[in-house]
């Protein structure tokens, strides 16, 4: 532990700080899935015709196979078949920061969906007959009624799948992408410095992992209380 030199993080820092951007911009997969999770959650839960099968159908789908496999399947596939719609048959480029923000947004709106639905079940009869009653639509009544209190419930959930989301993002290594561990392992490839690099990128991932945990535990207190209510 004596021959330990951080020294070499500082130094590394501006580096290393463009690996974090790029994990924390799992923010714009986060609103994508959730919006996307949503709309699959509600054509299940309303039982939309054809509709309501394929999102059973995707979400099973989804959830059946590992990330890393369907980063390499858009990777791949994804610039094949925008070949074939868009460029005469030659593939087209997609680019690895589309690749990657693509499948994860995919990718957790399958989970969002499940949370989301399950939501949507937790919420009584009497809120429906309260939205009828005040002659809403049932886009009114999903919007300023439902929604709110699903979101409100599950958002304990929804936080918890989102850590994982950030936990994922180091698998873009396959894409040629650097994250904040990609970024730790290239500067410690330079120095030599594995072990330092890498206990900074563990004491980073702990900090903002516990801080969102700890955010979970509150509003897991906050909705108790709600409900309670």
């Amino acid at each position: 532990m004596n021959a330990l030199d951080f020294s070499v993080v500082v130094d590394a820092l501006p580096f290393l700080w463009k690996g974090l951007q790029f994990s924390l911009l799992t923010a714009v997969a986060f609103v994508a899935g959730l919006v996307l999770g949503t709309g699959l959650a509600l054509a299940q839960h309303l039982q939309v015709p054809v509709l309501a099968q394929l999102a059973k159908g995707y979400v099973a789908l989804i959830r059946s196979i590992p990330l890393i496999m369907v980063l390499f399947w858009f990777f791949f596939l994804v610039p094949l078949i925008a070949g074939w719609m868009f460029n005469n048959g030659r593939p087209m480029p997609v680019g690895g920061v589309l690749t990657a923000f693509l499948t994860f947004s995919l990718f957790e709106a399958a989970y969002y969906s499940e949370i989301i639905r399950v939501g949507l079940r937790s919420v009584g009869k009497g809120q429906y007959e309260a939205a009828d009653a005040l002659s809403l639509s049932t886009l009114q009544t999903y919007r300023h009624i439902i929604l709110p209190q699903v979101f409100r419930v599950t958002s304990p959930i929804i936080l918890s799948q989102t850590i994982i989301l950030f936990q994922d993002t180091s698998l873009v290594y396959v894409l040629s992408l650097t994250d904040l561990v990609g970024a730790a392992s290239k500067v410690a490839l330079l120095n030599g410095r594995l072990v330092e690099m890498y206990l900074t990128v563990a004491a980073v991932y702990l900090v903002i992992c516990t801080s969102a945990s700890q955010l979970v535990a509150v509003l897991r207190k906050c909705t108790r209380i709600a409900t309670n209510r």
